[in-house]
């Protein structure tokens, strides 16, 4: 199929590209180490059920939810697939 300027299967490697990124971005954000019983942010116990069903948590679910807005807000897109990327 012809596409231009990229080459054969180009398309396709954007779109590996792209996932690898994000999977490589997850495990990195997986908490490592022994769990806590109290949340390393505003000091609030930490339920164990949620210790039994997230293995190394830090933060209770309030500042999690919170981080993980942070971190939303701070994240972006792989532009090696975007065209807009291209058209500057």
């Amino acid at each position: 199929m012809a596409t231009g300027w990229a080459g054969d299967g180009a398309v396709q490697d954007q779109i590996d590209a792209t996932i690898k990124d994000a999977i490589q971005r997850a495990r990195s954000q997986l908490p490592q180490g022994p769990g806590l019983t109290h949340c390393e942010e505003c000091g609030k116990e930490i339920p164990e059920a949620r210790r039994k069903a997230v293995p190394g948590v830090r933060l209770c679910v309030d500042c999690q939810q919170a981080h993980d807005e942070e971190q939303s807000a701070h994240s972006g897109y792989n532009r090696r697939g975007s065209k807009d990327s291209q058209l500057r």
